[in-house]
């Protein structure tokens, strides 16, 4: 058995969450095969999903830990990508989990080495009025990474130029809800291209519904003090 590798904050909970969301991605057709990337956050740096191993075949001792200066424990290498999970977390202080896969559609526009404008408002789920692609640069290099992190921006997620998608979030289930919606986007934008070029929405609407978005999806009790519902709010009986 490999020897186990850890850091403060590691549980075996994280670990089975973190082979749940990679095992999760090609049941989603989010990715086929090994590729694609799972990770988290830890006291000290942040756990990985390992090179090369089929999710199948993972357990929570094939987990990789490694601090943030890039270092990594036990006898089992990270994913080849662990650079830019790593840089991800680093320009990310609130990010606690990252998923990168190959989905189809978003990767057929990052070969087109375009990304998504706002042709809807759900594009604000990212963070931003659009969704960048980034600048080409080989797998599992620092020019990637420095790539990824260009293309992010203030948002929370990215197109990679012939490669696919990564996307962060507060933990494991909101990033891979990220990574799922991109990819829808992706497959409605490649739709509406069908007829042309989709209307845009504007700067001002898009800027009105990111103010939204700070409380959509949640209900009242969650909303901080002087937050607005994120839309309309019927009026209550009892």
């Amino acid at each position: 058995m490999p020897k186990k590798s850890s850091f403060p904050g590691d549980t075996k909970k994280l670990r089975r969450e973190i082979i749940e969301t990679a095992r999760s991605l090609p049941r989603l057709g989010l990715t086929k095969g090994t590729s694609g990337n799972v990770s988290a956050r830890v006291k000290s740096g942040f756990l990985i999903t390992p090179s090369g191993t089929p999710y199948e075949e993972l357990s929570e001792d094939k987990i990789v830990a490694l601090d943030l200066k890039g270092r990594y424990r036990g006898d089992i290498l990270p994913s080849s990508e662990w650079r830019m999970h790593l840089d991800f977390y680093l320009a990310k202080p609130k990010c606690g989990a990252v998923v990168h896969c190959h989905s189809p559609r978003a990767t057929a526009l990052s070969c087109h080495r375009r990304g998504i404008p706002a042709f809807h408002y759900m594009i604000a789920m990212a963070g931003g009025d659009r969704i960048e692609c980034a600048d080409y640069a080989s797998f599992g290099t620092r020019a990637l990474s420095q790539a990824m992190v260009a293309a992010l921006g203030d948002r929370n997620a990215c197109l990679l130029a012939n490669h696919g998608q990564i996307a962060g979030g507060s933990n494991l289930m909101k990033a891979l809800a990220l990574a799922e919606g991109l990819e829808d986007l992706a497959d409605q934008y490649l739709s509406a291209l069908v007829l042309g070029e989709p209307v845009i929405l504007d700067e001002q609407e898009m800027a009105d519904i990111l103010v939204k978005f700070k409380s959509y999806g949640k209900q009242t009790s969650e909303l901080t003090k002087g937050q607005g519902a994120a839309f309309e709010l019927p009026k209550r009986l009892d």
